[in-house]
């Protein structure tokens, strides 16, 4: 005597396999995936460094602000950015380009 599945036990199995399959994929793949997870964090790395570069950069301009306040000048920083602005020299220097 030959044992066989019925129609429905076979169609249940392989809409669930194919569920199983789908949900596996989306878990790997999708928008919420193991992959994108590892895309972000990878994002999230090279953003924590760009912050990182422009937060010394306003540190830098934030100083540079300072020392040309009214509350603390610095006479040779403001010599050099006039100088630079102006494309202005002193008759006793030498401009090499």
């Amino acid at each position: 005597m030959s044992r066989t599945l019925p129609v429905s036990a076979v169609v249940f199995f392989i809409i669930m396999l194919l569920l199983g399959l789908y949900f596996a994929f989306a878990a790997v793949q999708g928008p919420s995936g193991l992959l994108r997870r590892v895309q972000l964090e990878a994002e999230t790395a090279d953003l924590v460094k760009e912050r990182e570069v422009l937060t010394g950069e306003v540190a830098k301009m934030r100083n540079l602000t300072r020392r040309l306040s009214d509350d603390y000048l610095d006479l040779d920083l403001l010599d050099e950015r006039a100088r630079d602005v102006l494309g202005l020299v002193r008759a006793d220097e030498l401009v090499i380009r």
